[in-house]
């Protein structure tokens, strides 16, 4: 029997980037917030701090930041023909757990999406015609547009204090930005990070090849800088220790700093670690949310009661707590009906390795989660797409996040993996090899999906989440048609072997590390038929439950997901404050 507790405003599952922010948002609007972390406490000093957090074998490769998968799972199959099993170890992706979430650990690369992204199949059949989306593809507009998001994506670069070149300044093209951007009213509020050598070699090949290269948009700060929240940021040391680490530094952008630093101790909120949400319970009419009941840190079972529900947790989490919580209908891909778990995409990664053979000396341990120079002219609509027979795009560039010794090994394909050989070649190449990456885009299919699996459980016996996931031929067409852009870059760089490697080119693994932007399964849109929430993430049938993360977008963007996000979270939480709190009901479709 759960033990209810005390009611409070608006409880909130999970406490990353979109947990903490809504929470700041909705207690200095007067309301008592209180956060559900699934996992521990930590904070950048002392859990955070250098050197301990520089322990490459420790954070790394034995992902101490991350979800603990022998508590938390996931099955997944690649065709519904096949048995789902349990993924028992970390690998194409790693969702985070504890305060900060995923943010924690990210690398800081903090983009907007492309006015033509949010309108996707609108945006293609428009210009090429109704042939142009196969009917392999289940690809819509997300029913909100760049303008309507641009100052939300402003606030959150000044959250984070981002550090970039605009491109597109009110209209105005910039040179030494991104041209392909939509157009933004205020200029990065920090400069761009130094670029080293590999990167600037990038920029001018690409530059000659007819290409339009940029500093990479940047959370790892280049200066002191203050945000709006009153959190104070530092320079970027690059260390290399941004991806799979937190930083002790206060120089990378994350939600502990950013925002739990500056709501923890307000009266209206309350942050509860080691809770695990088991589901949202609902009113005897089924039309409205009353709170949720969870496990708490002494293993219990308690009753929240709430008169908002936000689900603040990883997008994965978010949909598994919706199928458990019968919020909306499930997906059902045999009739292409139901929309909890639809649309669920990931992202189709790309390399191109460049070997200079002692050339060059990269030091490529001089390193940032961001530091990179980018191409956007093969991403999204940025190029004709007549007769090239698929959608979607990618940005190319290189980046320089790392050259911790033990994950750094770059040597040409066929060398042996062990022995003299392979040692010789480290030698050899490790200081002078760059990638250029494919950063590609992840079109939804009706084969794709997210559900509940019908045979194993978690360690609370609720089903697991069930994954369906294999590689689109759009997909696979996009990213061949793109790493040839990426082999003719690096040719132009003068390199004595290039060597493209595509993911997409074989099924789909969820053992090689890929990206953690898994996106879909509680997709946004005007349409209840098509989407499992409205424009403003409020579920359909319970009006007061709002749905945040990357399980918002109906299909995956060729850039990494956090900017987007977060635009969205500050758009939903903008309308909760005008409009819904005074006034709860159904909001606009």
């Amino acid at each position: 029997m759960a033990t209810r507790l005390p009611k409070t405003d608006v409880v909130i599952v999970g406490g990353g980037w979109t947990g903490l922010t809504a929470a700041y948002e909705l207690a200095h609007a007067g309301k008592k917030c209180t956060v559900l972390e699934r996992g521990a406490f930590r904070h950048e000093v002392p859990n955070l701090q250098s050197p301990e957090m520089h322990d490459e074998l420790k954070y790394a490769l034995r992902y101490k930041l991350m979800m603990d998968t022998q508590r938390n799972t996931l099955t997944f199959r690649n065709r519904r023909d096949e048995t789902a099993l349990p993924m028992r170890r970390l690998g194409s992706f790693l969702p985070g757990e504890g305060l900060g979430g995923a943010g924690v650990h990210w690398n800081g690369q903090l983009y907007r999406p492309l006015p033509s992204d949010l309108r996707l199949r609108s945006h293609y059949t428009e210009k090429y015609g109704a042939g142009a989306v196969s009917d392999e593809l289940t690809i819509q507009d997300w029913g909100v547009s760049y303008d309507e998001l641009e100052p939300h994506f402003d606030f959150f670069e000044k959250v984070c204090g981002a550090a970039g070149q605009a491109g597109n300044l009110r209209g105005e093209k910039v040179a030494g930005g991104n041209p392909y951007e939509g157009p933004r009213q205020n200029p990065y509020p920090n400069p761009p990070m130094k670029q080293p050598l590999a990167t600037t070699m990038f920029g001018e090949a690409a530059r000659r090849e007819g290409f339009n290269p940029f500093p990479q948009p940047s959370a790892n700060v280049t200066q002191r800088y203050t945000n709006p929240y009153g959190a104070v940021l530092h320079p970027c040391t690059y260390c290399g220790f941004c991806e799979r680490f937190g930083c002790g530094y206060f120089a990378k952008a994350d939600p502990i700093i950013c925002v739990y630093d500056r709501i923890k101790d307000h009266e209206n909120f309350e942050l509860r670690v080691n809770s695990t949400v088991l589901r949202v319970d609902k009113s005897p009419d089924g039309k409205t949310a009353t709170g949720v009941t969870y496990v708490g840190e002494d293993g219990r079972e308690y009753e929240q009661p709430a008169d908002m529900v936000l689900l603040c947790a990883f997008g994965l989490w978010n949909v598994h707590l919706m199928l458990l919580s019968k919020i909306g209908e499930p997906y059902n891909p045999e009739t292409n009906t139901g929309v909890v778990g639809r649309n669920y995409a990931y992202q189709t990664m790309s390399t191109t390795r460049v070997f200079f053979n002692g050339k060059h000396r990269f030091n490529p341990f001089m390193a940032a989660g961001a530091l990179g120079t980018i191409a956007d002219d093969v991403n999204g609509d940025n190029f004709d797409h007549s007769g090239l027979g698929f959608v979607g795009g990618g940005y190319l560039g290189v980046t320089q996040t790392n050259g911790r010794p033990i994950e750094t090994s770059p040597v040409p394909s066929q060398t042996k993996t062990w022995g003299a050989d392979f040692k010789r070649a480290v030698r050899e190449h490790y200081n002078s090899t760059t990638t250029i990456v494919l950063h590609g885009s992840s079109m939804a299919t009706r084969g794709n999906f997210l559900d509940l699996d019908p045979t194993y459980t978690d360690d609370l016996g609720r089903p697991l989440l069930r994954m369906t996931f294999d590689f689109p031929e759009n997909d696979r067409r996009m990213s061949k048609h793109c790493t040839e852009q990426a082999v003719r870059i690096g040719r132009a760089m003068g390199g004595d072997l290039v060597e493209p490697s595509e993911r997409a080119s074989s099924s789909y693994s969820v053992v090689p590390y890929q990206t953690t932007h898994n996106t879909g399964g509680a997709v946004m849109g005007t349409d209840p038929k098509t989407s499992a929430v409205n424009r403003y993430g409020q579920a359909w049938d319970q009006h007061n439950v709002f749905v945040f993360g990357a399980c918002l977008f109906p299909q995956n963007i060729g850039y990494n997901p956090t900017g987007t996000l977060m635009g969205l979270a500050y758009w939903t939480l903008t309308k909760i404050k005008s409009d819904y709190l005074a006034n709860p009901r159904p909001l606009e479709g």
